[in-house]
């Protein structure tokens, strides 16, 4: 008889999610799922309301990736007034966009995923977590404590504090950068590079324990997605698109983002309210691509910092016929990234221009659509706004990371279960692997669904088939 195995919750990883195995007739694995089980309507709820007031919203989706969802919206609302953003605000903008990145990547790296790395993981599970580091390797668990300090640092010391901050406005940003807080950032910035330098060093050394879990961690061919400035280098804020295939030839590149709906488009699955994006040209499902620190490292042609860009290289030299197709190594790109954020910050602090007064422009919207298009640290995130005449906002779609990455995290799954499932007695091993695919991918839950629907001026909870399942006047 089939049987079917349930993982929940998930640990370690944000949100709420779990993991369903299917096994056929004789034991075997049949299939695995991700089921995010959680639903938010940011897309519905913040229809009528103007779009001046979304970038504050939308930072409301998240505690961790607040930033990532207020640089996007910004976007699209600076499209919706029709404005040059002056440069000192483009400049603040990608500052605190660094220091965003930077705790985010020091939290799934140290946090969720070190406890796996350094114990290993068949550790007993009491062990792997924080502590369990904190007491086999201080000098670890304290550097990533450390860095995500520093990243939150930054973005208090930018923007007034560190968790939903509202400081990123349409136009630009709402207050200039306190030249007091110019030396205090660039103090710490050294401190930063020492402990991420520290990191890859333990990361590189580790690889050669976990050769099962580079070869079953989501390690098969797909096609990847990133941003990339003019001349193909990485860029989070003002990129343009760049797919490449699982052979590493581009298939599209520099591609306006405005025009992203030619290229991406969306599925439904009933067992899960996250949405399945996947490249258009293919077709569902066999359009399915990645996104994140690896896939922008694989798509990029290199970085403009000195540090990073050696890094990249190393990187690239893991598989130099082709992109690195394991998904494991989507840590190794987290701490590679936190260097270029790093030397980024330092290069912008030099830059007499982010002390200048003008800081935000301010208009009526001239314009009835806005798309805004940016890399959140878990991979590219997409803003798409329309509004009336009045500035209200009408109808909204979001298309965050981890939808992005949901096809492939459900054949990691699947390719992670058939190497260390074996019948209906789920090891601890096993469990903790499953998790640790998806904690390979980062995902942030929170940020991944948004589906309300309303009738007769009644909002209705949808299942991801459409089928009503509450509602309310």
């Amino acid at each position: 008889m089939a049987q079917q195995v349930v993982i929940e919750p998930i640990s370690r990883i944000e949100g709420h999610g779990k993991i369903t195995i299917q096994l056929d007739e004789q034991g075997q694995v049949a299939d695995a799922r991700l089921h995010v089980t959680q639903l938010r309507g940011f897309e519905k709820f913040c229809e009528g309301r103007p779009f001046t007031e979304m970038v504050s919203l939308v930072e409301r989706i998240c505690g961790i990736c607040p930033i990532s969802h207020s640089m996007a919206s910004s976007k699209a609302c600076d499209q919706i007034m029709g404005v040059r953003v002056p440069d000192a605000a483009l400049k603040l903008r990608k500052m605190i966009n660094f220091g965003a990145f930077i705790q985010s990547h020091a939290l799934s790296f140290f946090y969720l995923s070190s406890p796996d790395l350094l114990l290993g993981m068949d550790a007993e599970p009491e062990q792997r977590n924080i502590f369990g580091v904190l007491k086999a390797d201080p000098v670890l668990a304290n550097d990533g404590i450390r860095l995500r300090q520093i990243g939150q640092q930054v973005v208090e010391w930018l923007a007034g504090k560190r968790i939903h901050p509202s400081w990123v406005v349409p136009g630009g940003v709402n207050k200039p950068f306190n030249a007091v807080f110019k030396d205090d950032i660039q103090a710490i910035l050294p401190e930063g590079v020492e402990i991420v330098q520290r990191a890859l060093a333990f990361f590189k050394q580790s690889t050669s324990k976990f050769d099962d879990e580079i070869r079953t961690f989501a390690n098969f061919p797909s096609y990847f997605l990133g941003l990339v400035d003019r001349n193909g280098m990485l860029e989070y804020v003002d990129g343009r698109l760049r797919f490449i295939d699982a052979a590493g030839d581009t298939v599209v590149d520099q591609v306006d983002p405005s025009r992203y709906q030619e290229y991406v488009a969306e599925a439904v699955e009933t067992y899960s309210y996250l949405k399945s994006p996947y490249y258009k040209p293919l077709g569902y499902p066999e359009g399915m691509y990645r996104v994140g620190p690896a896939a922008r490292l694989n798509v990029c042609s290199g970085i403009t910092t000195p540090l990073a860009h050696a890094e990249w290289a190393e990187f690239r030299n893991l598989a130099p016929k082709g992109p690195v197709l394991s998904s494991f190594f989507n840590h190794h790109a987290r701490l590679i990234e936190m260097l270029y954020g790093l030397e980024m910050l330092d290069r912008l602090l030099r830059d007499e221009d982010i002390l200048d007064q003008n800081i935000r422009a301010i208009a009526e919207p001239n314009f009835q659509e806005g798309i805004g298009v940016v890399e959140a640290p878990r991979g590219t995130l997409f803003h798409h706004y329309k509004v009336d005449g009045n500035g209200l906002m009408t109808w909204l779609n979001l298309i965050v990371a981890t939808g992005n990455n949901n096809l492939a995290m459900n054949r990691g799954l699947l390719q992670v279960a058939k190497h260390f499932v074996h019948g209906d007695k789920l090891t601890d091993s096993a469990t903790n692997r499953l998790q640790a695919v998806i904690r390979a991918f980062d995902p942030c839950l929170s940020c991944s669904t948004h589906c309300l629907g309303t009738k007769g001026g009644v909002i209705q909870l949808l299942a991801a088939d459409g089928e009503v399942l509450d509602e309310a006047g």
